[in-house]
């Protein structure tokens, strides 16, 4: 029938065709869809075929060079927010007697200090290390410091605070020092020498002779309790067994405050066989505006190189040129970031509303008090003093 053959006693291709693809009617299924393909080619001009050599190779780069961003934008997607800190209201005046301030936090006052110890790992931190000591030195009994001649990266390090020992001596008869080999795993999680090393600020703790109840501390070098959020939980009793510090977030110096969401700092009821010094969440209490978190707030610009190769985050260097010094000094005269990363955050809207520079701040209200009767040596970290050292 006319409907079902036609001239040739071939199969009717009820569909119109134009003279490309004519061919294509009554060709076998394998046939026929490589002739679709060998059409659709056809069928492309110059124009599309430059437009796709151009554009793939783009897209794969961009991927390559903006992946990380994209991931971090992404997060809220496959990660919620931790469970929220329970914060406890801070109070604090130099008029008002200690017995009030204890009252306040709804705790008691002790018939006398508890002692405090406050015990750090430390690499090159050398000024933010003076200004810590300085700012805690009123309250604290005794100051554990544990220095390995590796980072955390396998990288060898000199023993800065061993050379550096002498600026120290004020604290010297309160001071036990410690030195740890590292063991130079290339390719290792810099995490897993992170936490040998913090075993092994246990073991120096026991040595320094701290005993049950007596305050530790726990954070790092650049995490700095205030002095009297320190007094006031020495003199409170009824104080929780651990207690996060609700820290002022501040990157390259006190000039670039992020937000006030530090909270890795703790302070700890010291108790003999359960105490472990660590660095992560271990409570949901948490003090509020409790001190200074003051993170890359070095002197010299090699000190920013050494610690973007040698701290635990390394492999956000994903290009060298972020190591340029240049472009380093530019980074935190803008205060953008040195890894050309997006904010670390959980929901978009604190993504986007955290994207792009920090914005500059003129305040120096309420900062360590030896940082300001020392600002002509320490300049560059109050505001306006942005240009670092070329060493």
């Amino acid at each position: 029938m006319w409907w079902m053959m036609n001239e040739g006693g071939g199969h009717y291709c009820s569909k119109k065709t134009d003279d490309i693809c004519g061919d294509v009617c009554g060709q076998e299924s394998s046939r026929l869809s490589m002739s679709r393909i060998r059409c659709i080619l056809r069928g492309i001009d110059l124009k599309t075929y430059i437009f796709l050599f151009i554009l793939v190779p783009t897209c794969v780069f961009g991927i390559y060079i903006h992946g990380q961003k994209i991931s971090y934008f992404l997060r809220p997607i496959w990660e919620s927010p931790p469970k929220p800190f329970h914060d406890i209201p801070h109070y604090f005046h130099e008029n008002v007697s200690m017995e009030a301030l204890c009252e306040l936090h709804g705790w008691r006052i002790r018939e006398f200090p508890r002692r405090v110890y406050d015990a750090v790992l430390f690499s090159n931190e050398v000024d933010i290390l003076t200004i810590r000591w300085k700012e805690l030195y009123p309250y604290i009994t005794h100051f554990v410091l544990l220095e390995s001649n590796s980072t955390f990266t396998g990288i060898p390090k000199p023993m800065v605070f061993a050379s550096h020992r002498d600026q120290f001596k004020f604290i010297e008869p309160r001071l036990t020092y410690g030195t740890i080999g590292g063991r130079f795993k290339k390719g290792e999680n810099p995490f897993v020498e992170e936490a040998l090393q913090r075993v092994a600020l246990d073991y120096l703790l026991k040595i320094a002779g701290i005993s049950d109840d007596d305050l530790l501390i726990m954070s790092d070098v650049d995490e700095i309790p205030s002095r009297h959020t320190i007094n006031l939980l020495r003199w409170c009793d009824d104080i929780p067994q651990v207690l996060h510090l609700r820290l002022k977030n501040y990157l390259y110096s006190f000039e670039f405050l992020v937000d006030n969401n530090s909270w890795r700092a703790s302070v700890h009821r010291y108790q003999t066989g359960k105490t472990r010094y660590a660095h992560y969440r271990q409570t949901d209490e948490i003090l509020a505006d409790a001190g200074w978190h003051c993170s890359f707030c070095f002197r010299h610009i090699s000190e920013f190189i050494f610690k973007m190769k040698a701290y635990s985050h390394n492999d956000r260097v994903r290009f060298s040129h972020y190591l340029n010094p240049k472009r380093v000094q530019r980074v935190i005269c803008k205060g953008a970031d040195l890894f050309d990363m997006l904010p670390e955050e959980y929901t978009f809207k604190d993504i986007i509303g955290k994207m792009g520079p920090i914005p500059h701040s003129f305040s120096a209200v309420y900062l360590p008090s030896y940082l300001l009767e020392n600002a002509d040596k320490y300049k560059f970290l109050l505001p306006g003093n942005c240009l670092r050292e070329n060493e």
